[in-house]
């Protein structure tokens, strides 16, 4: 009975430690990840990679591309025209969805950008999916299926 009586305080302890100190179950192995949307939607198909260092997402790419590899931010014709329509542009909410991430390390507290709420859905699902692997260890690219299959 002495023995439970030590040791009880001690589970509480790191028990505390563990609950104040946001013990996570899954641990982020070092590497690039990417996972990218099934289908193009109206002309562009959206993808996210992700490099973790130390159990941490250091670095992430939010963007989309052309069937020809074209990358969307750099579209400036299309930034103008969605920029004055809906307040935001690729260039513009890709970088507020990628700090974001970043900054909380998983896909709790993402808030969609307005004017970007489709592509704000695509981000959350392809940032499971690149935590997922990076929990994994998987470098395979992985495709998300889009809403319409």
């Amino acid at each position: 009975m002495s023995k439970t009586i030590r040791i009880l305080p001690l589970v509480s302890v790191l028990l505390c430690a563990c609950l104040l100190g946001g013990c996570s179950s899954a641990t982020l192995k070092d590497g690039f990840y990417t996972a990218q949307m099934s289908d193009y939607s109206h002309g562009w198909k959206e993808y996210l990679c992700i490099m973790v260092k130390d159990d941490k997402i250091v670095y992430a790419e939010f963007n989309a591309k052309s069937p020809s590899g074209y990358i969307k931010a750099w579209d400036n014709a299309y930034m103008e025209s969605m920029a004055a329509v809906q307040t935001t542009y690729p260039n513009d909410y890709t970088r507020k969805y990628v700090a974001q991430l970043i900054q909380a390390q998983n896909t709790d507290g993402i808030d969609t950008v307005s004017g970007a709420t489709h592509s704000g859905s695509n981000f959350l699902k392809l940032s499971a999916a690149v935590i997922e692997q990076a929990a994994a260890g998987n470098p395979n690219i992985v495709t998300v299926r889009s809403e319409s299959e």
